[in-house]
C-alpha cells in the first residue's frame, strides 16, 4: 500500500505541474511562466533570405594589408616605394633603387608570406609586382565571413526578445531567418542589416569643409555626414564633417553597450565600456589629441564629433545622437553583438499573416478532434471501460507534450501538431499491447490480479523497446533536421515519453487501485 501511495503522488505530482506550465499558455496573466511557442506557420511573422557580401569581406581584408604594408615600409625606412591598388582585391608595388628593393625583398619574406606575389619587373635596383590572396585564404575568409555573419545576427535576434527563431546558412553565401511574431518589420530589418561599425576618427580641422564640399576631399580626409530629425516636423537635416580616414579605434575593442539616462537634459545615450586595450588606446588617443574634435561614427555615419577637453581613463565613453529609447536600445544591442564583417542584402522577404497561422491551428486541432474521436469510440467499443482509461491517457499526452513545449521553450509548428497526432496513436498502441497481453492471461483461466500482473510485465518491455527505437530516431531527426523537422521531432520526442509514462505508471496505477481498493473480480477489458 506504501508503494502504491508514492506512485500516486509521483503521477498527481506530474499532473499538477503540467496544468501549471500549460496554464499560462492559455490566461497569461496567471504568473510568469513561458507559454507554449509557436511557430512561423501558427502565429505569422517575418521570412527573410539574405546574401552576405562576401566579395567585400575580402576587399576588407586586401585595404588592411594594404595599409599595414605601408606601416611596415615606414617603420624599416623603404623609400621610392609606390603602393596602388590595382583592383578590388589587389595591390601594385613599385620599388626602386638598390637599398630599397632589398629591404622590401626582406619584409616580404617576414612580414607578407600569407600574400601571393605576382612579379613583373625585378632586378637589383627595381622591383614591380602585384600582391593579392591566394584562392584558399581567399575562400576561407569568405566562409568566415558568412559563419561570423550568421552568429552575430544571432546575438542581435537573441537580445531583440524573438521567441524560438530559426536561423540558419543556405548555400555559400546566404541566411535563412524566420522570426515568429514580429510585428515591426522595419525595426526587426533595420536591426538585423545594419552592418555596425563603430570607429573613432579625428575632425580635419586643418581644412575647411565648404571647400571639400565644392572640390574633393584631401588627400587622407573624407566626408561624412551626421542626420538629425526633428521630433515634430520629421524633417532631416545633414550636417558634413571633414574627418580622417584612419580610424583611432574601432567597435571591436567593445565588451558592453547599454542605454542610460543624461541627468541634465534627460535624454537616452548609450554607455560604451571598452577592454583593457582599448582603454589604453582610447586614453592615448584622448591624451595626444586635447582641444580637437573626435567623431564617433557608425556604418559611416557621425552621430557626434564632441571636442576632447581633457585625457579620458577608466576606457568609458558615450554616443549621444538626440535617441529616442527604442533607437538607443536598439543602437546598444547592435554593439553589444558586434559589427558583421561584411554588408547583408535582404533578397527574399515574406511576411506571414496570424490569419493563416489561426487557419493551421484550426485545422490541425479539428484533425486532432476527428482522431480523438475514432480513437475514443474503437477502444470503448472494443475494450470497455478499460478503453475508457485509454482516451484518458491520450488526454493526458497532449497536456504533457504542452507542459514540455512550455518548459523547455520549445516552439509548436504545424510539423509539431501533425507529431502530436502521430503520438495520439503510439500511445493507444501501447494501451492496445497491454490490454492484449490481460486478455491472453484471462483466457488461460488466472485471476484478474495475476492476469494484469502478468500483462503489465510481459508488455512493459516491448513497450520499452518500441518507443525507445522511436526515441532514438526523432532525436537524430533533431539533432541534423532544420525547420518543420526538428518540430516535429521535439513533439514526436516528449509524446513518446509521455505515452510511455501513461501506459506504464498511469495505467498500472489505475488497475492496482480498481484491483486492490475496490477488490474487482471481473475486469472491464
Amino acid at each position: 500500500m506504501k508503494r502504491f501511495s508514492v506512485r500516486l503522488a509521483i503521477v498527481l505530482a506530474v499532473i499538477v505541474t503540467a496544468v501549471v506550465y500549460c496554464l499560462p499558455t492559455f490566461k497569461t496573466d496567471l504568473w510568469p511562466r513561458k507559454r507554449i511557442n509557436l511557430g512561423l506557420d501558427l502565429q505569422g511573422g517575418m521570412h527573410l533570405v539574405l546574401e552576405v557580401d562576401t566579395a567585400k569581406a575580402v576587399q576588407s581584408t586586401i585595404d588592411r594589408n594594404f595599409l599595414e604594408i605601408r606601416d611596415l615600409a615606414r617603420k624599416s625606412q623603404v623609400q621610392n616605394l609606390s603602393l596602388e591598388r590595382s583592383g578590388p582585391t589587389k595591390i601594385a608595388v613599385q620599388v626602386s633603387g638598390r637599398e630599397n628593393v632589398a629591404a622590401f625583398k626582406q619584409l616580404l619574406e617576414k612580414d607578407l608570406r600569407d600574400l601571393r606575389r605576382n612579379i613583373q619587373t625585378e632586378d637589383a635596383d627595381q622591383l614591380a609586382l602585384s600582391l593579392d590572396l591566394a584562392d584558399a585564404d581567399a575562400d576561407h575568409i569568405k566562409k568566415l565571413a558568412v559563419d561570423q555573419a550568421l552568429e552575430t545576427i544571432r546575438n542581435r535576434i537573441d537580445q531583440f526578445g524573438v521567441a524560438e527563431p530559426d536561423i540558419r546558412r543556405q548555400g555559400d553565401n546566404r541566411i535563412l531567418i524566420q522570426l515568429p511574431g514580429i510585428q515591426d518589420s522595419d525595426r526587426a530589418k533595420d536591426l538585423i542589416g545594419r552592418t555596425a561599425l563603430l570607429e573613432f576618427k579625428l575632425v580635419d580641422e586643418a581644412h575647411d569643409v565648404n571647400a571639400a564640399l565644392q572640390g574633393s576631399p584631401p588627400p587622407g580626409s573624407e566626408i561624412l555626414y551626421k542626420v538629425d530629425e526633428d521630433a515634430a516636423t520629421k524633417r532631416a537635416s545633414r550636417t558634413p564633417y571633414l574627418v580622417r580616414k584612419s580610424a583611432l579605434l574601432t567597435g571591436a575593442s567593445l565588451t558592453d553597450a547599454r542605454v542610460q539616462i543624461d541627468s541634465q537634459f534627460g535624454e537616452p545615450y548609450v554607455s560604451i565600456d571598452f577592454d583593457k586595450k582599448g582603454a589604453r588606446v582610447f586614453e592615448r588617443v584622448t591624451g595626444e589629441n586635447v582641444g580637437k574634435r573626435l567623431a564617433i561614427v557608425l556604418d559611416n555615419k557621425v552621430y557626434s564629433a564632441p571636442t576632447i577637453q581633457e585625457k579620458i581613463g577608466g576606457g568609458r565613453a558615450r554616443i549621444t545622437g538626440r535617441f529616442t529609447m527604442e533607437e538607443a536600445r536598439d543602437l546598444a544591442i547592435v554593439l553589444r553583438a558586434g559589427a558583421l564583417p561584411a554588408p547583408v542584402t535582404i533578397l527574399e522577404e515574406r511576411t506571414v499573416g496570424p490569419s493563416l497561422g489561426a487557419d493551421s491551428i484550426r485545422a490541425g486541432l479539428i484533425s486532432m478532434a476527428v482522431g480523438g474521436l475514432l480513437v475514443l469510440l474503437f477502444m470503448g467499443i472494443y475494450y470497455k471501460l478499460a478503453g475508457l482509461l485509454a482516451v484518458f491517457e491520450v488526454l493526458l499526452d497532449i497536456l504533457l507534450i504542452g507542459a514540455g513545449l512550455a518548459a523547455f521553450g520549445a516552439t509548436l509548428t504545424l510539423p509539431g501538431m501533425a507529431g502530436i497526432i502521430l503520438t495520439i496513436g503510439m500511445a493507444v498502441d501501447n494501451n492496445v499491447l497491454i490490454y492484449e497481453r490481460i486478455r491472453e492471461e484471462l483466457r488461460l483461466g488466472k485471476t484478474p490480479r495475476a492476469s494484469t500482473d502478468a500483462g503489465f510485465d510481459r508488455a512493459t518491455t516491448t513497450i520499452m523497446d518500441a518507443n525507445i527505437t522511436t526515441l532514438i530516431a526523432a532525436v537524430v531527426l533533431f539533432q541534423f533536421g532544420t525547420g518543420p523537422v526538428k518540430g516535429f521531432a521535439v513533439t514526436l520526442s516528449i509524446g513518446v515519453i509521455a505515452s510511455m509514462f501513461t501506459a506504464i505508471v498511469v495505467s498500472r496505477l489505475v488497475f492496482d487501485y480498481v484491483l486492490t481498493t475496490r477488490k474487482v473480480r471481473k475486469l472491464s477489458i
